[in-house]
């Protein structure tokens, strides 16, 4: 039993460990290579260069009423940009009942006589300034950080203010850095809110409108770098600021893809237990990290937590039912237990190929049926899900106008095929969508279409399948 304690001990005092225990510690602020300071990312530091102050994604994508009164999405960045929706107008007036002719208009941009004013310590600031990290105090980088993305902050910032915003936004470029920024925190008794992508839907980065504390917003973007990689063991060590399409970019592939992973960071995965879109394979946030640092400001103490196991043999035990339990805790805290600074997650290697697919059901009924077939027979694709009618129209309504006359003779044939020839329902079908390499997919192998059938499902074609993993990203910008 002393034993034991005496091992948990070590791990929360950041003590010296013993060599080849596979322990992260912290890196200082250049790696490997060399490199200091942050990496060259999507997302620039003044992120408003970029990204919506008051809604989702970037400047320049964008759903319109063009001269016609048709529904156009904006930009170059996505599929479906610069296209006519045509059908999308008529299906929200008809679904929701609305009035396209009663229109609020929003602010379209920020005016700084409405933005709270700073409440800074003083003394904070001028110690701050001694550590030379960059720092901000203009209204537009307070605003940024003062919301995520719940519909009600995003009404708030068309609508109003918020009465309370950070009053300081600092930009450690590593742990070394986030350790300063701590200790002054509780020199000078101020309140941290880390912020990583800013695309939090649980409110955690609002700030208490009774606070009389000077809150300072941590942001880690400019954490960005990749330390070290591992291509033997396939790891890789990266700072926690770094977004989900840099990441992919950079190390072979994590495999998780959250719906925001465009803008959120690898440190609010971690904070946030978050899950993504191809769990089937690669698994959920918590399946893919190894290891990872985290800074709190209790006692000003370092927490490493190694999620494998490859001590001796006897030593297992002890691992895996105190530490790991343990560890789960900040999984999850949202910010409140500390600051994720760096993260040693799992890769693979890219995938030859990647694949999409998509059946049509007659009803939800059936559509659950073959899904449990598919979990039962384990022949899951990297992600898979049933969308029900609701989502099945949505989807048919963001339809893009069709180029050509014969194109659309052939839809009118499809339309026709399911709903006369095999007695589908328009308003009853469910849809499949699926993607991923796995040559046993239920979605993509000759040899189990025969198990469509069972299910009356009728194969809609990759394209469709692309489409709706499309649309995960674009759905977002209806805010």
């Amino acid at each position: 039993a002393r034993r034991r304690l005496r091992i948990i001990s070590g791990h929360l005092r950041g003590g010296p460990r013993a060599p080849g225990r596979g322990a992260l510690s912290p890196s200082p602020c250049k790696a490997q290579d060399g490199s200091a300071g942050p990496a060259s990312g999507s997302i620039p530091k003044k992120r408003q260069e970029l990204l919506k102050w008051n809604g989702w994604g970037y400047n320049d994508s964008k759903f319109i009423f063009n001269k016609k009164g048709q529904v156009e999405f904006t930009g170059k960045r996505y599929r479906l940009g610069g296209m006519v929706l045509p059908t999308f107008k008529e299906w929200i007036e008809k679904t929701f009942g609305a009035s396209l002719e009663h229109k609020t208009t929003s602010r379209a941009s920020l005016n700084v006589n409405d933005v709270p004013p700073s409440i800074v310590n003083e003394e904070f600031l001028q110690d701050l300034k001694a550590t030379k990290i960059s720092y901000s105090q203009d209204a537009e980088d307070r605003v940024f950080r003062a919301h995520g993305h719940c519909l009600h902050e995003i009404f708030v910032l068309r609508e109003g203010m918020f009465k309370r915003i950070p009053d300081i936004v600092v930009w450690p470029v590593c742990h070394e850095d986030v350790v300063k920024i701590v200790e002054l925190a509780c020199k000078h008794n101020l309140c941290i809110i880390p912020f990583g992508g800013g695309t939090s839907v649980s409110s955690a980065l609002e700030c208490p409108e009774e606070e009389k504390r000077t809150i300072v917003s941590l942001d880690t973007s400019q954490m960005n770098r990749i330390l070290w990689i591992d291509e033997k063991n396939l790891t890789a060590c990266v700072e926690a600021g770094i977004v989900g399409q840099d990441l992919e970019k950079q190390v072979f592939l994590s495999g998780h893809e959250p719906d925001s992973m465009e803008f959120s960071s690898l440190g609010g995965w971690v904070a946030t237990r978050a899950s993504g879109m191809k769990k089937n394979i690669y698994g959920n946030i918590e399946d893919l990290v190894n290891s990872f640092n985290t800074f709190s400001n209790s006692s000003v103490q370092r927490f490493n937590f190694i999620m494998t196991h490859n001590e001796r043999k006897e030593e297992v035990t002890c691992k895996k039912f105190i530490l790991q339990n343990f560890a789960q805790f900040f999984f999850s805290p949202e910010g409140t237990l500390g600051v994720v600074t760096e993260v040693t997650i799992k890769i693979r290697p890219v995938p030859e190929y990647q694949k999409y697919g998509s059946v049509v059901f007659p009803n939800f009924e059936r559509g659950v049926a073959c899904l449990r077939e598919v979990a039962k027979q384990r022949c899951a694709p990297a992600s898979i899900r049933l969308v029900d009618n609701a989502q099945f129209q949505f989807g048919h309504a963001l339809k893009p106008q069709v180029a050509s006359i014969f194109t659309s003779f052939l839809d009118g044939l499809k339309k026709f095929y399911i709903t006369k020839m095999k007695g589908f329902i328009l308003n009853e079908i469910q849809v499949v969508l699926g993607q991923g390499g796995t040559v046993n997919s239920i979605l993509n192998s000759k040899g189990r279409n025969k198990d469509l059938v069972n299910y009356r499902g009728l194969a809609a074609g990759e394209d469709n399948g692309q489409r709706g993993y499309m649309l995960t990203f674009i759905i977002a910008y209806l805010r």
